[in-house]
C-alpha cells in the first residue's frame, strides 16, 4: 500500500493537472506529517514542469506572501508513480517566477484591452 493510499489522500500530480480540483495539494515531510499547500501554478521550462505552491498554513522559514517551487519528477519505472521534488537551485527558482510574473503581467494586460474594448 502507498502512503497515498495509507494516508487516504488524493495523489498530488493527478491534483495538480486537473483543471476542475481545486481541492489543497497534501504532501508529506520529512516526518511525515501532513502539509496542505494551495496550487498557485504550473510553469513548463524546457522540457521540464515545476508547480508553484504556497503553504495554505504558516511554515517556518516561509513568509506569509511566499510560495515553494517543485519540480514534477517522472517515475523511472513503470510501477512507480511520478512525484514531486522541492527545488533547492536558486537560479531555477528565479526562472520559474520569472516566466510565472510574466504571464501574469500578460494576462493582466490581456484583461485591461478587454476591459477596455467594452467601454466603447
Amino acid at each position: 500500500m502507498s502512503d497515498l493510499e495509507n494516508k487516504n489522500t488524493k495523489d498530488p500530480i493527478e491534483c495538480l493537472f486537473d483543471e476542475n480540483d481545486n481541492s489543497p495539494i497534501s504532501l508529506f515531510n520529512e516526518k511525515g506529517e501532513e502539509v496542505k499547500f494551495e496550487q498557485i501554478a504550473l510553469i513548463p521550462i524546457e522540457e521540464q514542469i515545476y508547480a508553484i505552491l504556497k503553504p495554505m498554513e504558516q511554515m517556518e522559514g516561509i513568509g506569509e506572501d511566499e510560495a515553494l517551487v517543485f519540480e514534477i519528477v517522472e517515475a523511472e519505472a513503470e510501477n512507480e508513480g511520478d512525484f514531486l521534488n522541492l527545488v533547492s537551485d536558486i537560479d531555477v527558482i528565479d526562472k520559474v517566477f520569472e516566466i510565472y510574473n510574466k504571464l501574469m503581467d500578460e494576462e493582466e494586460e490581456k484583461q485591461n484591452i478587454d476591459k477596455n474594448k467594452g467601454k466603447k
